[in-house]
Order: structure tokens, then C-alpha cells, then sequence
């Protein structure tokens, strides 16, 4: 449902069903994805576990957490790099306008260079 909604207001996106798959993928095409949309409640690995993963294939990734879970989860994330947060539900036009500002935010300080959009 997300992806064909966010196909909608003009973005490309890409699934994965598993996490490991996601991270695959990210590892494969990571230079061609500009926003990450992570859920927290995954079968068999964490969201923050993930999101680790992602961090050290690229310590750039711009990462969102989309999730039902208490908002101290997403702060303990910040605190490590990540870039948004979504709390469910929320409105689909909420989404779209996160997943552009987050796209267009600046690179955190450090970072060697922008990811790609």
C-alpha cells in the first residue's frame, strides 16, 4: 500500500519483504537509493539492527522509522543517525512530505558527501 502511495506523489520505490533482503539489496544499489523508509518490528532482526547494518554500508544513509513503538525507540535511533521518524499511523500526505524533506535535508556533519536523490 505505501509503495504504490508514494508512487503516487512521483517517487520510485523498492520493497523487500525480509530484512536481510533489504540490506542485500542496499548493499547491490545503496548508490541509487536515496531514502530508506525502515519499520522497527521485523521478522528475525530489529530495526536497529538493520539500521546498523545499513550505517556501515554507508554511514550516510538517510534513514526514516516508520513504527508503532514508543517514541524512545526513535530517540535512542537519533542519537545514532537517524534522519526521520513517523509515528503509526499517520497520514499518507505526512509520509510524502517526511520522505522530501528528509531527501533534501542537508548531509549530517561529517559525512564526506551528499547521498544520492
Amino acid at each position: 500500500m505505501l509503495k504504490s502511495a508514494l508512487e503516487s506523489y512521483g517517487f520510485v520505490v523498492h520493497t523487500a519483504s525480509r530484512p536481510k533482503e533489504a540490506i542485500k539489496f542496499y548493499q547491490e544499489r545503496g548508490r541509487d537509493i536515496s531514502i530508506v523508509l525502515l519499520d522497527y518490528l521485523l521478522p528475525g532482526m530489529s530495526g536497529d539492527s538493520v539500521f546498523e547494518e545499513l550505517q556501515r554500508l554507508n554511514p550516510d544513509v538517510r534513514v526514516v522509522l516508520l513504527t508503532g513503538c514508543e517514541e524512545s525507540v526513535a530517540d535512542r535511533m537519533r542519537r545514532k543517525g537517524l534522519r526521520g521518524y513517523l509515528q503509526k499511523p499517520f497520514d499518507l500526505p505526512d509520509l510524502a512530505q517526511k520522505v522530501r524533506d528528509v531527501i533534501h535535508a542537508p548531509v549530517l556533519a561529517g559525512s564526506a558527501s551528499p547521498s544520492p536523490v
